[in-house]
C-alpha cells in the first residue's frame, strides 16, 4: 500500500488537543502528516516526519480535516428560482414551495436524480467536503422515497429517511393516514437503504405527537433519530430530540432557556446542528450559536443544501456566516464544520486528522484556517484528499 507524506504544512488543524497546542483544534505549526492507504498513519512536526513512498509539498499552507456536512437534501429535481427571486424582491409568491420540488422529483428519472446528486457532490467536494449526509423527502410516496434513498446510498453511508418532510399532497385531507403510511409501508420499503430517520417537527408539518410516533417507529426498524427542530417557531422539536436521544436537533433557531439547557445536558448524545444558509436565503432570524456554546452544548454547522431554502453546498460560506452573524469564533466554526459534524453523525473516524482516522483533508490556499471567515467567498480550498486519494 502506498504511503504519502504531506510536508511543509504551515498550520495543521487536527481537532485533537493531545496532538497539538492543547486547544480544541489541536493546532500544529510547521507540521507534516503521512497517509497510508485510506487512513492517517502519522501526524507531527515536520522535522520529525518519517519517510514515505511519495510526497506532497504544502508550501507553508494550512491543512484542515475535510468538512463533514451532516444535513443536506440532495436527491431532487428542478429548482425554485422564481420563489427565491420573489422573496428577495419583496413580492408575495404563492407556488407550492416543497410541493413544487416534490412534483419535479416524482417526474424525474432515476438517472436524472442521480446526475443531479453527483453534480452537487462534486461541487461540495471541490469546496472541501469529504463526508455528507443526505435525505429523502421530495418523493412522499412509497416508491419515490425508496428510490431516492437507494440512489443516495450508492454514494454515502449517511442516508436519512425523511418521508415526514411534509404531509404528502396526496394526503392533504388525511394527515393521520399519511403518518400511518410513513410509519408502516413506506418505512418498511425505505429502512434497508437508510441509517437515520428524520421528521420536520414544525407548525404546518408534523406536531410533537406525530413526530414522536414517526421517530419511534423508525427506531424500532433500526434507524437512529434526528430531528428538524425549532426552525420556524418555538415548539417541541428540541425537547423531543433530547428525549429520544436523537443524534442531532437541526436548525435550533427558536430556543427557550429550557431548550438550551436540555441540549447542554445532552451534549454527549444530541448535537445542535445549525444551518445558517437557511437563514441567509430566507432573511430569517439567525440561530444564536454563542448562547448554545456558552451553555455547553455540542454544535455542528452544515449547509442544509436544498433547492428551496438553502441552495448552497459551500461549508466555507456557512463558516463565514456563523462567524459574522451567529457569534462563533473562527476556531469554533471550523471545529463545528468538521468534528461537530462528525459528532452529529456519531462518527469518530472523520472530522479529525490523527493516526487511525480516515484520510479526509483539505489544503487551503492560505496560511491559516482563519482565512475561511476572513476571506469569505474566495475559493480557498486548493486540494482535497478523500479516503487517502487526491479527489480535487
Amino acid at each position: 500500500m502506498t504511503t504519502t507524506l504531506i510536508t511543509n504544512i504551515g498550520s495543521l488543524v487536527t481537532n485533537d488537543p493531545a496532538l497539538g497546542d492543547g486547544s480544541p483544534l489541536g493546532l500544529i505549526e510547521n507540521a507534516a502528516l503521512v497517509i497510508d492507504g485510506d487512513t492517517i498513519a502519522w501526524v507531527g512536526g515536520g522535522a520529525a516526519a518519517p519517510a514515505a513512498d511519495a510526497s506532497f509539498d504544502a508550501n507553508g499552507r494550512a491543512v484542515i480535516p475535510g468538512f463533514v456536512d451532516s444535513h443536506s437534501h440532495l436527491v431532487f429535481a428542478g429548482d425554485r428560482t422564481a420563489e427565491f427571486n420573489a422573496r428577495m424582491s419583496g413580492r408575495s409568491y404563492s407556488a407550492g414551495g416543497i410541493r413544487t420540488t416534490v412534483a419535479a422529483t416524482r417526474a424525474a428519472s432515476d438517472e436524472a436524480l442521480e446526475a443531479n446528486l453527483l453534480r452537487h457532490l462534486d461541487e461540495a467536494r471541490r469546496q472541501g467536503t469529504t463526508t455528507f449526509e443526505t435525505k429523502s423527502g421530495y418523493g412522499l410516496t412509497v416508491a419515490d422515497e425508496a428510490r431516492a434513498l437507494c440512489i443516495a446510498s450508492a454514494h454515502t453511508e449517511e442516508v436519512t429517511y425523511l418521508g415526514a418532510h411534509i404531509v404528502s399532497p396526496d394526503y392533504a385531507d388525511d394527515p393521520a393516514g399519511y403518518v400511518a403510511l410513513v410509519t408502516g409501508e413506506m418505512l418498511a420499503a425505505c429502512a434497508p437503504y437508510a441509517r437515520w430517520v428524520d421528521v420536520f417537527c414544525e407548525k404546518g408539518a408534523f406536531d410533537g405527537d406525530q413526530a414522536r410516533a414517526i421517530l419511534t417507529a423508525g427506531a424500532a426498524a433500526g434507524l437512529i433519530p434526528r430531528v428538524h427542530a425549532n426552525q420556524l417557531s418555538y415548539g417541541p422539536g428540541v425537547q423531543l430530540a433530547v428525549e429520544l436521544e436523537a443524534a442531532s436537533a437541526d436548525h435550533c433557531t427558536h430556543l427557550t432557556d429550557a431548550d438550551v439547557d436540555a441540549l447542554a445536558q445532552a451534549s454527549a448524545t444530541t448535537v445542535a446542528t445549525l444551518l445558517p444558509g437557511a437563514e441567509f436565503s430566507t432573511r430569517a432570524q439567525w440561530p444564536d450559536a454563542r448562547r448554545l456554546l456558552d451553555a455547553g452544548a455540542t454544535v455542528a454547522l452544515s449547509t442544509d443544501c436544498n433547492p428551496g431554502s438553502s441552495y448552497t453546498s459551500s461549508m466555507p460560506f456557512c463558516i463565514a456566516l456563523a462567524v459574522r452573524d451567529m457569534g462563533m469564533t473562527p476556531d469554533e466554526a471550523l471545529w463545528s464544520a468538521t468534528a461537530g459534524g462528525a459528532a452529529a453523525l456519531r462518527r469518530t473516524d472523520i472530522g479529525r486528522i490523527r493516526p487511525g482516522a480516515r484520510a479526509d483533508l483539505a489544503l487551503l490556499d492560505a496560511p491559516s484556517h482563519v482565512h475561511l471567515a476572513y476571506r469569505p467567498g474566495v475559493p480557498l480550498v486548493s486540494a482535497v484528499w478523500q479516503r487517502g486519494v487526491r479527489a480535487a
